[in-house]
């Protein structure tokens, strides 16, 4: 059995969490608005035709926001086809995914689903199609109070107040050549940078994410972040970065440590925003939005141009195993880790495509593999990331090198004094044993343990078997003289909740 060891103290802060790192991304795309969250006729669908039943797993999931509409499919929406009476709004081809959209859901009906679920909405702009215009008038339809075209035009139709949306995207992936509206850096920067200020001149209170790379693979990685920081770092807040992972044949040692990539994806970023600061003088520093993530076989998709047109199709609707389980729990390590500059983070998507959600027609919703560790870090991370230094064996990956078979990080409550230690064994054979120093947190008596494993790796949920991967509670783990061991299982996520004597 493997061994390792980490100590866990308060003064080692990184930084608070910000609540947005647990948000989540509904597009419209496949199924995730149409028969995913939106559903009339359905036999627990309300009055304004959303699910219940998917609505209730939202809220145990745990997403205080929800990026919408796109995506790809936001760089050709017009935003005006989905607002006012049902029966008028026009149907239209999505260029994005090929798909017909009925706009039968549109910015009125989500925000009023977001309220429902208790969730922020995080909106995107067209920046593909449209520009400056369409979202300023979009802003002053969802924020301005009364008196003006928009804001009358909203109460008309059925919301009196204002929407209030704090969060706005300014475009998705413009760097992709496969985004319709595709900018070189130098022509998006310029867009960005009036679109904001226009923006901002409705309202001023609200907060900007400006697009960065759609993944660190594209061939301007960097050159575009600093292009684009160059002519907006004073009009935004956020910059975003996009990153998707999955097992590559049979190499799942490399699979399960991906979050070592994620690491330093999120490092560069950071270097790349600092590097433009430091530059020209700039005094605030540029915060990361991750507003898409997940594990995604793209490997298994034919592509859009391969697509048909159709109504709602089932469009990469993966089944996640407890492998997948694993490395989303890792990621969500990773996020943490970063606290100090990821402050907004979207898992891709929530319902039906690439989702912790999944959910039949007429019939039931149940919560995927990766479903477990999202809702239990979104419940328990919340508090002051702690820096945790382990020392841990590795093992060598063909595509990470040597890793660290350990993967964790501690959140401290400064009321409560509770610590939460989330930790992930990437060993698929050994399980670890660790040791952890809690001397510098006083009155902690008992641990915890619950975890995501299985015997089984490929270990995945159905609508028939909704429950085959669930969290385990483990044994306790008890504390004496201010230290503590617990044993990780193999190919495991874990959550160790450190309680007081209460």
């Amino acid at each position: 059995m493997n061994r390792a060891s980490l100590t866990i103290d308060p003064a080692l802060r990184v930084s608070e969490v910000d609540p947005r790192l647990y948000g989540s991304f509904v597009e419209h795309m496949g199924r995730s608005v149409y028969t995913g969250i939106y559903e009339p006729g359905h036999p627990q669908a309300d009055e304004a035709g959303f699910r219940q039943d998917v609505a209730g797993l939202v809220r145990e999931l745990g997403v205080p926001l929800v990026r919408y509409p796109g995506g790809n499919f936001v760089s050709a929406y017009n935003w005006e086809d989905g607002i006012g009476p049902r029966r008028q709004r026009p149907r239209r081809l999505d260029l994005a995914w090929r798909s017909i959209e009925t706009n039968q859901v549109g910015v009125d009906d989500f925000l009023q689903w977001c309220r429902d679920v208790g969730s922020a909405p995080m909106l995107a702009v067209n920046l593909g199609t449209r520009g400056l215009d369409a979202a300023r008038d979009l802003v002053e339809y969802c924020n301005h109070p009364s008196g003006t075209y928009w804001s009358d035009l909203r109460r008309t139709n059925g919301s009196p107040q204002p929407h209030d949306v704090r969060l706005w995207c300014l475009g998705n992936e413009m760097d992709g050549p496969w985004q319709i509206g595709h900018k070189t850096a130098h022509e998006y920067a310029r867009l960005a940078a009036e679109t904001a200020k226009a923006m901002r001149r409705v309202d001023p209170s609200i907060e900007l994410s400006a697009c960065g790379s759609s993944n660190q693979r594209m061939p301007t990685f960097g050159a575009w972040e600093a292009t684009v920081l160059e002519e907006t770092y004073d009009l935004v807040d956020y910059v975003s970065l996009h990153t998707y992972y999955e097992q590559i044949g049979d190499d799942r040692d490399s699979f399960l440590a991906r979050a070592v990539d994620f690491d330093h994806y999120i490092d560069a970023v950071v270097a790349t925003c600092d590097h433009v600061r430091a530059k020209n003088g700039h005094r605030k520093h540029i915060n990361l939005s991750v507003d898409e993530w997940n594990v995604w076989y793209q490997s298994r998709f034919a592509g859009e141009e391969n697509l048909d047109w159709a109504q709602a199709p089932r469009l990469i609707e993966d089944t996640y195993s407890v492998a997948d389980a694993v490395v989303v729990g890792d990621l969500l390590i990773t996020l943490l880790r970063h606290a100090d500059r990821v402050k907004i983070g979207c898992l891709a998507q929530l319902v039906n495509v690439i989702a912790p959600i999944r959910s039949e027609p007429g019939g039931p919703a149940w919560r995927q593999a990766i479903f477990h560790p999202f809702a239990l870090t979104s419940r328990h991370g919340r508090g002051t990331v702690l820096r945790t230094d382990a020392v841990a064996p590795t093992h060598e990956t063909a595509a990470q090198g040597e890793v660290p078979v350990l993967a964790a990080v501690a959140v401290h409550d400064d009321e409560s004094g509770e610590v939460t230690l989330f930790a992930v064994n990437r060993d698929q054979r050994q399980a670890l044993t660790l040791d952890l120093d809690l001397r510098a947190c006083p009155g902690l008596v008992v641990g915890k343990h619950t975890a995501v494993h299985d015997s089984d790796a490929e270990a995945v949920n159905t609508a028939d078997q909704p429950d085959r991967v669930a969290p385990r509670l483990l044994e306790d783990v008890k504390v004496a003289d201010g230290r503590a061991t617990v044993v990780l299982p193999a190919l495991s996520w874990s959550v160790i909740r450190f309680l007081g004597d209460r």
